[in-house]
């Protein structure tokens, strides 16, 4: 045990284990009360009373009107000058915010005794760099890839043309409908509206809605009935059954796009050509993408391998819960939401291995850049702030900015993603890389087959951002879709600029994309709700 005794503060180590730590400060009355002096020195220039000149007023007759809140300013200042000695002293580098408690019984006047609860970061050894080998897989962007990706612009910008009215709608048709959402016989906020177009098989409604269209011909009128999602955006509609009554205005089928030099026009380019050149980039960008995922999970794997350490507790649970979270939304949109839950809790033990892991690479890629002077620099992070305000409305703006200047957990979050790629760039620089060519598909099966995938989130709130395998499949059990789901998605936007606002928010002005949508409308992914309401997820 350590002891410190001064005037001031006396420390006491009272838990030492793996990586928790535990003292007891005592904080001494007179600390406090020199601390009170100060705090009325500080006030003294703006308190007014009847009586006394602008600033003349006796520090007895302050201290008298405003002693308990200037006891408690003083003590919440001399705890935190407290916990930033302890750790200086102590030389600990924290995984977390202390936690700090205060005495049960503590009186003005009286000593403030405090037990300080932290996790600090394990000691690692100097990683080593050398000896890295990877091979880099590589897709070369083809006529036939631009083309494909020329085709799947042109069937998002999909047009529609009137069929005849005799004409049953079918997957793939637009339908107009007029519609009036009820339950339990009683209309809801949001849930009448008029001419909304509706894409069978889109998926953008209500699971069940679209289907029930199946069929239908102008100047049908009848009953959907459906049920909310559990986890639907409006607190009264979650879970509930509910009735859509109906018309048919109009029914469309696709129209034909003939990708020509007419259609680039449409898109106001000049050629077919230039749309090829422009979709060629973006291919290019694609498939690069692809190969750094695939060489950089190779080389977290490499790292996993060669280092072994405790990890902080508390930062696996904050991870396990992130993982946990995304698994259990998408398990919430299976067939049988119940059941793939089930089948997720089978493998709680290895997801939560997973979490270990991911912060463990988590801090050696961080411990690899402060050994080798990665740095961000100001004006990067000033460009990361100002993409990430983006998300945010116009008048929100200048607040997000500041929130994140003025908190150092959420700047932390913000610089992760671009610290961690700049870390894996220079590994890529050390390592010795071998190329080969392959297909798209042979490339993304590489990925997916890289234990099914991995997971990535925004690691634990240290320089750096995580991707992890996920549990092996079993032979025996068959794994929810929702698993594969996140890992495909996850995957496509490893190499993506990071987009989510730090986790530490409260104070934060509200996103655009956290604006509460329309009573049956789907919550899209980063657009504020449609002004219409409608039966969507």
């Amino acid at each position: 045990m350590s002891k410190d005794k001064t005037k001031a503060m006396k420390t006491v180590e009272t838990l030492n284990e793996g990586l928790k730590r535990e003292y007891r400060l005592t904080i001494t009355a007179k600390d406090i009360d020199a601390r009170v002096d100060e705090e009325v020195k500080a006030v003294a220039p703006t308190v007014r009373m009847p009586g006394f000149r602008p600033g003349k007023v006796p520090p007895n007759l302050i201290r008298k009107m405003h002693g308990e809140a200037l006891s408690a300013d003083a003590l919440n200042k001399a705890i935190d000058q407290g916990v930033k000695d302890l750790i200086a002293k102590e030389k600990l580098r924290p995984a977390i915010q202390p936690g700090v408690t205060l005495a049960d019984g503590y009186e003005r006047g009286k000593d403030a005794e405090l037990t300080v609860a932290l996790e600090v970061l394990p000691e690692i050894a100097a990683p080593s760099v050398e000896g890295l080998k990877l091979e880099r897989l590589t897709v070369p962007a083809d006529d036939a890839a631009v083309m494909a990706k020329i085709e799947e612009f042109a069937a998002q910008m999909k047009r529609f043309e009137e069929a005849p009215k005799t004409r049953k709608a079918a997957t793939g048709d637009q339908v107009i409908i007029d519609f009036a959402g009820s339950v339990d016989g009683v209309a809801f906020d949001g849930g009448t509206g008029e001419d909304m177009a509706v894409e069978i098989g889109s998926g953008q409604l209500i699971p069940g809605f679209e289907d029930q269209l199946v069929g239908a011909k102008v100047g049908d009128e009848k009953t959907i009935k459906v049920t909310f999602p559990e986890d639907y955006p409006v607190e009264n509609l979650k879970g509930q059954p509910a009735e859509f009554a109906i018309t048919v205005k109009e029914v469309k089928v696709p129209a034909a796009s003939k990708i020509d030099d007419e259609f680039a026009k449409s898109l106001g380019l000049e050629s077919l050509d230039k749309l090829k050149e422009l979709m060629k980039d973006q291919v290019e960008q694609e498939l690069n993408g692809l190969t750094r995922t695939y060489m950089k999970r190779k080389l977290l794997d490499q790292l996993a391998a060669a280092h072994d350490f405790d990890v902080p507790p508390t930062m696996v649970e904050a991870e396990f819960a992130q993982i946990w979270q995304q698994l259990e939304h998408e398990a919430s949109h299976e067939a049988d939401p119940e059941a793939a839950k089930a089948e997720l809790e089978k493998d709680r033990d290895e997801y939560h291995a997973i979490a270990v892991r991911r912060v463990r690479l988590g801090l050696l890629l961080s411990e690899i850049g402060q050994a080798h002077g990665v740095q961000v620099s100001n004006q990067e992070m000033q460009r990361l702030i100002m993409q990430a305000a983006q998300q945010y409305r116009p008048e929100d703006r200048t607040r997000f900015i500041e929130y994140v200047q003025q908190d150092a957990l959420a700047a932390a979050q913000l610089r992760a993603p671009l610290y961690e790629d700049k870390v894996v760039d220079f590994l890529f620089e050390k390592a010795e890389i071998s190329d080969r060519e392959t297909t798209r598909e042979e490339l993304e099966a590489a990925i997916e087959a890289d234990d099914d995938g991995h997971v990535h989130g925004p690691g634990c709130g240290h320089d750096h951002h995580d991707h992890d395998h996920k549990p092996a499949k079993k032979a025996a059990a068959k794994k929810p879709a929702a698993k594969k789901d996140a890992v495909k998605e996850e995957a496509k936007a490893e190499d993506a600029p990071a987009k989510k606002a730090p986790a530490k928010k409260a104070a934060a002005p509200k996103a655009e994309t956290e604006e509460k949508p329309a009573a049956a409308k789907k919550a899209p992914a980063k657009k504020p709700a449609a002004k219409k309401a409608a039966p969507a997820e």
